[in-house]
């Protein structure tokens, strides 16, 4: 039988994957304080289980040259695996609340449950220029655990990525969650919000366009110029 350090060792690589990945394997040992040889054995056994997977990439400006870099990424079965315990829980709870009080309820819950992230966020929100609020938003929600990113958009304004959902199967059949999400997002932003793809509707990565701030609500923009931001 494996001993339980080695699991709990062995999930906290996985988890490093799942939030940061692709990375490699250099890049888990300094972050986890482990040997080349500990990485490996630990690595060897996730990919044995499908939970990881190899991708080689090629270093930037190298044509021909140089050894391509191996990564590791996590794989559908590696993030279901991280989903699965919670998410059953959570969708057992909103179906027993949609039967007992209503749909309505279930949305309600929803929104009570992002209000956390806006009363932490919104007073620091103020004192941020507005260029800067979805890299800020991005680095709360990987604090709560959903390996976010921000990147400019070709459209315009900004793309932001959720590469974890811990109640991605919950969200797919009660859709009031990501909805309360993005309401959430367009308020702390102050700026209208599309979601383009969620790892609910069976998307890799949550994918939210944030419009330009110029797109901003009127009242937003008077209400920002008076605070000062």
């Amino acid at each position: 039988m494996e001993p339980g350090g080695e699991r709990g060792t062995r999930a906290r690589v996985a988890r490093l994957i799942l939030e940061h990945g692709p990375v490699a394997a250099a890049s888990l040992g300094e972050r986890l304080g482990l040997t080349p040889a500990a990485v490996r054995r630990h690595l060897d056994a996730l990919l044995a289980d499908g939970m990881i997977e190899p991708r080689t990439v090629r270093p930037r400006g190298q044509r021909g040259r140089g050894r391509p870099a191996k990564l590791f990424a996590i794989t559908d079965a590696g993030r279901s695996a991280f989903e699965h315990a919670y998410d059953d829980l959570a969708g057992s709870a909103l179906r027993f609340l949609a039967e007992r009080m209503g749909e309505r309820a279930v949305a309600d819950f929803a929104r009570e449950q992002v209000s956390s992230l806006l009363r932490r966020l919104e007073p620091a929100m103020r004192t941020v220029p507005a260029d800067q609020r979805v890299q800020v938003l991005a680095q709360a929600l990987s604090a709560e655990g959903y390996a976010a990113s921000a990147s400019k958009a070709k459209s315009g304004g900004d793309q932001l990525c959720q590469h974890h959902c811990p109640v991605a199967h919950a969200a797919a059949e009660f859709p009031q969650l990501c909805e309360a999400e993005t309401e959430a997002f367009a308020q702390l932003l102050g700026t209208p919000v599309q979601r383009l793809a969620t790892i609910a509707h069976g998307d890799g990565v949550c994918t939210t366009h944030v419009s330009p701030q110029s797109l901003a609500d009127p009242a937003h923009r008077d209400k920002s110029k008076e605070t000062g931001r």
